[in-house]
């Protein structure tokens, strides 16, 4: 059993709202299996049907007159009586049917019955599943298990998490015997990643030739699905299965930018803006654009045609890499260059927790890894994975600059907490307490009365 945080969330969502829930994401992240058990928790009764397992059930929905003869046909199908206020709909790949986002507008205002839908972006009309009833459904993005979520599937206690949290609060550097053991708990887990499966096989057998095994099968089934969607598609400029082929390359290069002529010599950007989308939404890959300035709003300073493109799971663009690499990253293994992989995993987290993806290369400055807004401010990220940690030139090129305001900054090393002026050094494990600002509710009254005649 693993516990997510999704699990938190959906179960204060049937709480608060009468509206429908759609989780999205990557195939094989534990969309299904949340939901399921999220239904056993709050709904006496529990309905699933599944698109792919079953078809024949879209048949309920066409040609029906009304909801009325929706639910009724949907009683007939499922052989059981759908308990008024106490029963939970799930509706299941629903990327095979994705006309029933139009109709649960219709099922939730008839109000007899709550529902869950899901379904993988790989495969499937994006604008379909965009297009949401706006006041009937809340769309949720899952994505595979965070660090923080990993250490408690292994047996890391709250209290150890409680502590931790407070050192990243404090900035108080933590016991060395507690760092060193999580150090060796963070190396696993670039290794294993965080897809439930995966993560499950080696609970139960340490054995990470099965995890390796696993992750080639996931990465086949999306490679398949790639293809099927490829084949499908009447856009000739899709080149999914080129492009995602390539990240593991193209990240583990000097400069970890995608190079889009190691597509094609004359390839640009607009001919495969569509692909690099598409991979996005499908949750398999996270680009991460240069922004032009380190100065907030990020988003009208981003470059769309240069970026770095990452994988969904470290675990996944691990298993990638040649064989034997999974041995050299958990005995930390000095003569290997991890960065790329430490990268992708801090790209990871900060996704997961809510951060748009951006970072920051220019001539004159150097690169920046990341850069985020957090509390308010522009916060640079640095990611470094050998010994030469206290060594950010451009770092500290840009907080020189005086014009673009920034008040910290954070390297993520192999290394205890330590603090210099404004920069602040923390062992990477600990990016799982960033977290993005909480939305703020602003109120704010226009008084026109004055201009009353």
């Amino acid at each position: 059993m693993i516990n997510r945080k999704i699990d938190a969330f959906i179960d204060k969502f049937y709480k608060e709202t009468k509206k429908a829930l759609l989780i999205t994401g990557a195939r094989q992240i534990g969309k299904t299996f949340s939901i399921r058990q999220a239904a056993h928790r709050n709904f006496e009764n529990f309905i699933e049907i599944n698109f792919i397992t079953s078809p024949e059930a879209i048949g309920i929905f066409k040609e029906a007159k009304d909801v009325k003869d929706i639910l009724f046909r949907l009683s007939s199908y499922v052989h059981t009586s759908l308990v008024k206020d106490k029963t939970l709909i799930f509706f299941d790949e629903i990327q095979v049917y994705p006309e029933i986002v139009t109709m649960i507008k219709f099922l939730v205002d008839e109000g007899s019955y709550r529902y869950a839908l899901s379904g993988s972006l790989l495969g499937i009309e994006l604008n379909n599943l965009r297009s949401e009833p706006v006041g009937y459904i809340d769309v949720k993005e899952m994505y595979p298990l965070d660090l923080q979520e990993f250490y408690s599937a292994i047996g890391l206690s709250d209290n150890v998490m409680d502590s931790l949290r407070n050192n990243w609060e404090t900035k108080i550097p933590i016991d060395e015997f507690v760092h060193s053991q999580l150090m060796r708990a963070f190396r696993l887990y670039l290794v294993v990643g965080g897809m439930p499966q995966a993560v499950m096989e080696y609970k139960e057998t340490n054995n990470l030739q099965n995890v390796l095994s696993i992750q080639k099968s996931i990465m086949q089934e999306y490679k398949r699905d790639i293809m099927k969607y490829q084949k499908s598609d009447n856009d000739k400029r899709l080149h999914l299965e080129d492009i995602f082929n390539l990240i593991p390359s193209e990240l583990n290069a000097k400069n970890k930018r995608f190079i889009l002529k190691n597509l094609n010599e004359t390839a640009r950007y607009a001919n495969y803006e569509n692909s690099f989308l598409w991979l996005r939404d499908a949750g398999v890959a996270l680009p991460t654009f240069n922004i032009e300035e380190p100065k907030q709003p990020l988003l009208l300073s981003m470059s769309r045609n240069l970026f770095k493109l990452f994988q969904s799971d470290v675990g996944l663009l691990t298993s990638q890499f040649s064989d034997g690499i999974q041995l050299k990253l958990l005995t930390d293994d000095k003569s290997i260059n991890f960065g790329a992989i430490y990268e992708n995993f801090v790209a990871q987290e900060l996704k997961a927790h809510g951060f748009s993806l951006y970072y920051y290369n220019n001539k004159r400055m150097g690169e920046l890894d990341f850069v985020v807004e957090y509390n308010g401010n522009v916060l640079p990220i640095e990611v470094k994975s050998g010994k030469d940690y206290l060594r950010h030139n451009a770092l500290t090129n840009v907080i020189g600059i005086k014009d673009h305001d920034i008040k910290s900054a954070l390297v993520l090393c192999n290394d205890n907490i330590s603090q210099k002026d404004n920069v602040t050094y923390m062992p990477i494990y600990m990016i799982m307490f960033l977290k993005k600002d909480k939305e703020v509710n602003v109120t704010y009254k226009f008084d026109l009365s004055g201009l009353k005649i």
